[in-house]
């Protein structure tokens, strides 16, 4: 099972990445998995980088790449006293496996700097395998990406959306995700922002806070 959620979950997420501010130099990631992603943030702006982990594993190998690491729940994880505050926060392909993610957002909200920014990635409920899906009477299941059967909370882009302006967010920027290439990519995005949430599997949302970064 490592293996296959490898590529889900290990990775240094470029998509994740392109919505982190390069201005930001103290950088929270929730549920950081291995560390790659926050790594790979250290290693292009020279980042401070905090990571919340609930798996003992995966937090002892963020713990050798970041500069700290808390192994816990997310909600008691945003509790710690000495956490301190934040320019990003970001919650990549997390919230839809908590039981109450607008709860935890509220607590990360909270640990933003004025003009802060997070970052969160979801799978996109929208998608056209949904519909295919439930034509055929099933829901899909799989053990990792859109459909992942620890799956417990599921969201369109308005959905996503209200997650961040829920919390305070005023500017937010959506960056789309296909699970395709080629020919079929540039006809997908040619199509544009009305026909994305139908061809996109996955979307990466940025909310921007009020305030001076």
């Amino acid at each position: 099972m490592r293996e296959l959620r490898r590529l889900g979950y290990e990775t240094t997420r470029p998509d994740v990445q392109r919505l982190v501010p390069h201005n930001a130099q103290r950088i929270l990631d929730l549920g950081c998995a291995s560390g790659a992603l926050g790594a790979a943030l250290k290693a292009r702006q020279g980042a401070e980088v905090v990571g919340i982990e609930l798996l003992e594993d995966y937090a002892a190998e963020a713990a050798e790449q970041l500069d700290r690491v808390i192994c816990a729940d997310l909600n008691s994880g945003l509790a710690a006293d000495d956490l301190g505050t934040f320019d990003c926060v970001i919650a990549a392909d997390v919230l839809e496996h908590l039981v109450e993610p607008w709860v935890t957002l509220e607590a990360a909200a909270a640990r933003l700097r004025p003009g802060g920014t997070i970052v969160i990635s979801l799978p996109n409920v929208q998608y056209l395998r949904t519909f295919r899906e439930l034509l055929r009477g099933t829901w899909p299941r799989d053990d990792v990406g859109p459909f992942d059967r620890t799956h417990l909370r599921w969201f369109t882009v308005r959905d996503a959306r209200a997650l961040l302006t829920d919390v305070g967010a005023t500017e937010i920027a959506v960056d789309w995700q296909y699970f395709f290439t080629g020919s079929a990519l540039r006809v997908a995005r040619g199509l544009g922002e009305r026909a994305a949430p139908f061809l996109a599997g996955q979307m990466v949302l940025a909310g921007r806070f009020p305030g001076s970064a």
